[in-house]
Protein backbone atom coordinates (compact mmCIF):
# COMPACT_ATOMS: atom_id res chain seq x y z
CA UNK A 1 0.00 0.00 0.00
CA UNK A 2 1.56 3.22 -1.20
CA UNK A 3 2.20 5.72 1.54
CA UNK A 4 1.64 3.21 4.36
CA UNK A 5 4.39 3.34 7.01
CA UNK A 6 5.69 -0.10 7.87
CA UNK A 7 7.56 -1.21 10.99
CA UNK A 8 9.70 -4.31 11.40
CA UNK A 9 9.79 -5.90 14.86
CA UNK A 10 10.56 -9.28 16.38
CA UNK A 11 8.21 -10.95 18.81
CA UNK A 12 6.50 -14.04 20.24
CA UNK A 13 2.86 -14.97 19.70
CA UNK A 14 1.36 -15.07 23.19
CA UNK A 15 -2.17 -15.89 22.09
CA UNK A 16 -4.29 -16.36 18.98
CA UNK A 17 -7.99 -15.78 18.40
CA UNK A 18 -9.59 -17.12 15.25
CA UNK A 19 -11.95 -14.69 13.55
CA UNK A 20 -14.02 -14.87 10.38
CA UNK A 21 -13.06 -17.75 8.10
CA UNK A 22 -9.38 -17.20 7.45
CA UNK A 23 -8.10 -14.49 9.82
CA UNK A 24 -6.50 -14.45 13.26
CA UNK A 25 -6.11 -11.81 15.93
CA UNK A 26 -2.71 -12.31 17.54
CA UNK A 27 -1.35 -10.99 20.80
CA UNK A 28 2.36 -10.38 20.21
CA UNK A 29 5.08 -9.42 22.65
CA UNK A 30 7.73 -7.59 20.64
CA UNK A 31 11.02 -5.91 21.44
CA UNK A 32 10.10 -2.43 20.23
CA UNK A 33 6.33 -2.10 20.65
CA UNK A 34 5.74 -4.35 23.66
CA UNK A 35 2.45 -6.24 23.92
CA UNK A 36 0.21 -5.44 20.95
CA UNK A 37 -2.79 -6.84 19.12
CA UNK A 38 -2.19 -7.74 15.48
CA UNK A 39 -4.75 -8.64 12.84
CA UNK A 40 -3.27 -11.33 10.62
CA UNK A 41 -5.50 -11.55 7.58
CA UNK A 42 -5.50 -14.90 5.83
CA UNK A 43 -3.32 -16.51 8.49
CA UNK A 44 -5.53 -19.62 8.56
CA UNK A 45 -5.15 -20.26 4.84
CA UNK A 46 -2.83 -23.14 3.97
CA UNK A 47 -0.97 -21.02 1.44
CA UNK A 48 -0.51 -18.01 3.76
CA UNK A 49 3.14 -16.96 3.64
CA UNK A 50 3.24 -16.29 7.39
CA UNK A 51 1.00 -19.10 8.66
CA UNK A 52 3.86 -20.72 10.61
CA UNK A 53 4.82 -17.44 12.28
CA UNK A 54 1.21 -16.92 13.40
CA UNK A 55 1.20 -20.03 15.63
CA UNK A 56 1.17 -19.67 19.42
CA UNK A 57 4.70 -19.50 20.86
CA UNK A 58 6.28 -18.82 17.46
CA UNK A 59 9.09 -16.25 17.47
CA UNK A 60 9.27 -14.29 14.24
CA UNK A 61 10.26 -11.05 12.56
CA UNK A 62 7.07 -9.20 11.63
CA UNK A 63 6.42 -6.45 9.13
CA UNK A 64 3.49 -4.46 10.50
CA UNK A 65 1.44 -1.39 9.66
CA UNK A 66 -1.01 0.44 11.86
CA UNK A 67 -4.51 1.77 11.35
CA UNK A 68 -6.08 3.58 14.28
CA UNK A 69 -5.68 1.33 17.33
CA UNK A 70 -4.82 -1.87 15.47
CA UNK A 71 -1.68 -3.29 13.97
CA UNK A 72 -1.93 -5.39 10.82
CA UNK A 73 0.47 -8.07 9.60
CA UNK A 74 1.97 -7.55 6.17
CA UNK A 75 4.61 -10.27 6.34
CA UNK A 76 6.57 -12.39 8.80
CA UNK A 77 9.70 -14.51 8.81
CA UNK A 78 9.90 -17.32 11.36
CA UNK A 79 12.94 -17.25 13.63
CA UNK A 80 12.15 -20.10 16.05
CA UNK A 81 9.12 -22.38 16.37
CA UNK A 82 10.56 -24.15 19.42
CA UNK A 83 9.99 -27.50 17.74
CA UNK A 84 11.14 -29.37 20.84
CA UNK A 85 7.93 -28.25 22.54
CA UNK A 86 5.58 -29.36 19.83
CA UNK A 87 6.41 -33.05 20.16
CA UNK A 88 5.96 -33.02 23.94
CA UNK A 89 2.42 -32.19 25.09
CA UNK A 90 3.46 -31.56 28.69
CA UNK A 91 6.19 -29.12 27.67
CA UNK A 92 3.86 -27.48 25.15
CA UNK A 93 1.17 -27.04 27.79
CA UNK A 94 3.71 -25.44 30.11
CA UNK A 95 4.88 -23.16 27.30
CA UNK A 96 1.31 -21.97 26.75
CA UNK A 97 0.96 -21.29 30.47
CA UNK A 98 4.21 -19.32 30.43
CA UNK A 99 2.85 -17.23 27.57
CA UNK A 100 -0.47 -16.58 29.34
CA UNK A 101 1.33 -15.64 32.54
CA UNK A 102 3.61 -13.26 30.64
CA UNK A 103 0.61 -11.65 28.96
CA UNK A 104 -1.05 -11.17 32.35
CA UNK A 105 1.82 -9.14 33.84
CA UNK A 106 2.85 -7.27 30.69
CA UNK A 107 1.47 -3.74 30.12
CA UNK A 108 -0.10 -2.79 26.81
CA UNK A 109 2.06 -1.17 24.12
CA UNK A 110 5.04 -0.56 26.43
CA UNK A 111 8.42 -2.15 25.61
CA UNK A 112 9.15 -4.92 28.11
CA UNK A 113 12.42 -6.46 26.89
CA UNK A 114 13.18 -8.23 30.17
CA UNK A 115 9.82 -10.02 30.08
CA UNK A 116 10.30 -11.04 26.45
CA UNK A 117 13.84 -12.24 27.12
CA UNK A 118 12.62 -14.25 30.11
CA UNK A 119 9.89 -15.91 28.04
CA UNK A 120 12.29 -16.75 25.21
CA UNK A 121 14.81 -18.22 27.66
CA UNK A 122 12.09 -20.34 29.27
CA UNK A 123 10.87 -21.67 25.94
CA UNK A 124 14.47 -22.40 24.90
CA UNK A 125 15.11 -24.25 28.17
CA UNK A 126 12.14 -26.52 27.48
CA UNK A 127 12.62 -26.93 23.73
CA UNK A 128 16.38 -27.07 23.16
CA UNK A 129 17.88 -27.82 26.58
CA UNK A 130 15.10 -30.30 27.48
CA UNK A 131 14.95 -29.06 31.05
CA UNK A 132 12.26 -30.88 33.07
CA UNK A 133 8.96 -28.95 33.02
CA UNK A 134 8.60 -29.57 36.76
CA UNK A 135 11.82 -27.60 37.36
CA UNK A 136 11.20 -24.89 34.76
CA UNK A 137 7.72 -24.03 36.05
CA UNK A 138 8.52 -22.64 39.54
CA UNK A 139 11.71 -20.96 38.33
CA UNK A 140 9.84 -19.24 35.51
CA UNK A 141 6.97 -18.16 37.78
CA UNK A 142 9.15 -16.71 40.52
CA UNK A 143 11.54 -14.90 38.21
CA UNK A 144 8.68 -13.47 36.16
CA UNK A 145 7.04 -12.14 39.32
CA UNK A 146 10.34 -10.51 40.27
CA UNK A 147 10.53 -8.81 36.87
CA UNK A 148 6.93 -7.65 37.21
CA UNK A 149 7.59 -5.98 40.57
CA UNK A 150 6.56 -8.75 42.97
CA UNK A 151 9.99 -9.84 44.20
CA UNK A 152 9.82 -11.76 47.49
CA UNK A 153 12.24 -10.82 50.26
CA UNK A 154 14.10 -14.07 50.78
CA UNK A 155 17.50 -13.08 52.18
CA UNK A 156 16.54 -13.52 55.85
CA UNK A 157 13.60 -13.92 58.23
CA UNK A 158 11.63 -10.69 57.98
CA UNK A 159 10.94 -10.74 61.74
CA UNK A 160 14.07 -11.96 63.53
CA UNK A 161 16.64 -11.30 60.78
CA UNK A 162 18.07 -14.81 60.83
CA UNK A 163 19.68 -15.60 57.46
CA UNK A 164 19.31 -19.34 58.03
CA UNK A 165 15.70 -19.49 59.29
CA UNK A 166 14.62 -22.35 61.49
CA UNK A 167 12.05 -24.29 59.45
CA UNK A 168 11.70 -21.55 56.79
CA UNK A 169 8.29 -20.44 55.55
CA UNK A 170 7.43 -18.23 52.59
CA UNK A 171 4.63 -15.85 53.54
CA UNK A 172 2.93 -15.76 50.15
CA UNK A 173 0.68 -12.80 50.97
CA UNK A 174 3.35 -10.50 52.42
CA UNK A 175 6.04 -11.84 50.10
CA UNK A 176 8.60 -12.37 52.85
CA UNK A 177 10.59 -15.20 54.37
CA UNK A 178 10.25 -16.05 58.05
CA UNK A 179 10.96 -18.76 60.58
CA UNK A 180 8.02 -21.02 61.28
CA UNK A 181 7.84 -19.81 64.88
CA UNK A 182 8.11 -16.12 63.95
CA UNK A 183 4.81 -14.35 63.35
CA UNK A 184 1.46 -15.93 62.62
CA UNK A 185 0.55 -19.11 60.83
CA UNK A 186 0.00 -19.67 57.15
CA UNK A 187 2.56 -19.49 54.41
CA UNK A 188 4.25 -22.30 52.54
CA UNK A 189 6.92 -24.39 54.29
CA UNK A 190 10.31 -24.71 52.65
CA UNK A 191 13.41 -26.73 53.49
CA UNK A 192 17.10 -25.91 53.25
CA UNK A 193 17.36 -27.06 49.61
CA UNK A 194 14.15 -25.43 48.40
CA UNK A 195 15.14 -22.17 50.11
CA UNK A 196 18.53 -22.28 48.38
CA UNK A 197 16.75 -22.78 45.04
CA UNK A 198 14.37 -19.91 45.78
CA UNK A 199 17.29 -17.60 46.47
CA UNK A 200 19.06 -18.78 43.32
CA UNK A 201 15.95 -17.91 41.28
CA UNK A 202 15.34 -14.53 42.90
CA UNK A 203 18.92 -13.27 43.31
CA UNK A 204 21.03 -15.35 40.92
CA UNK A 205 22.32 -14.81 37.40
CA UNK A 206 19.35 -14.96 34.96
CA UNK A 207 21.55 -16.79 32.46
CA UNK A 208 21.84 -19.67 34.94
CA UNK A 209 18.21 -19.62 36.05
CA UNK A 210 17.50 -23.26 35.21
CA UNK A 211 20.89 -24.66 36.22
CA UNK A 212 19.88 -25.95 39.67
CA UNK A 213 18.75 -29.44 40.67
CA UNK A 214 16.37 -30.52 43.40
CA UNK A 215 15.11 -33.81 44.74
CA UNK A 216 11.43 -34.64 44.54
CA UNK A 217 10.48 -33.45 48.04
CA UNK A 218 12.24 -30.03 47.99
CA UNK A 219 11.07 -29.45 44.41
CA UNK A 220 7.51 -30.14 45.54
CA UNK A 221 7.88 -27.54 48.29
CA UNK A 222 9.33 -24.98 45.89
CA UNK A 223 6.54 -25.63 43.38
CA UNK A 224 3.81 -25.23 45.99
CA UNK A 225 5.37 -22.04 47.35
CA UNK A 226 5.84 -20.49 43.89
CA UNK A 227 2.29 -21.23 42.81
CA UNK A 228 0.76 -19.99 46.08
CA UNK A 229 2.83 -16.81 45.88
CA UNK A 230 1.69 -16.24 42.31
CA UNK A 231 -1.99 -16.68 43.19
CA UNK A 232 -1.65 -14.38 46.21
CA UNK A 233 0.03 -11.60 44.24
CA UNK A 234 -1.94 -11.74 40.97
CA UNK A 235 -5.26 -12.79 42.50
CA UNK A 236 -6.42 -14.76 39.46
CA UNK A 237 -6.29 -18.23 37.97
CA UNK A 238 -5.02 -19.42 34.60
CA UNK A 239 -6.81 -21.84 32.32
CA UNK A 240 -3.53 -22.95 30.76
CA UNK A 241 -2.21 -23.86 34.21
CA UNK A 242 -5.23 -26.07 34.81
CA UNK A 243 -4.59 -27.77 31.47
CA UNK A 244 -0.89 -28.25 32.26
CA UNK A 245 -1.78 -29.87 35.58
CA UNK A 246 -4.14 -32.25 33.79
CA UNK A 247 -1.16 -33.46 31.73
CA UNK A 248 1.08 -34.42 34.65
Amino acid sequence: MAGTPYAVDRGVVLRETETKETDKILTLLTWEAGKIGVIARGARRKNCKFAAAAQPLAYAEWTLYQRKDWHYASDASTLDLFDGLRGDLTALALGCYMAELTEAVCPEAVPAPELLRHLLNGLYALSALHKPPALVKPAFELRLLCLAGYEPLADACALCGREDPAEPVLDTVQGVLRCRDCGGGGGRPLCRDSLAALRHIVYGDPKRLYSFRLGEEPLGRLTAAAEAFLYAQLERGFGTLDFYKSMI
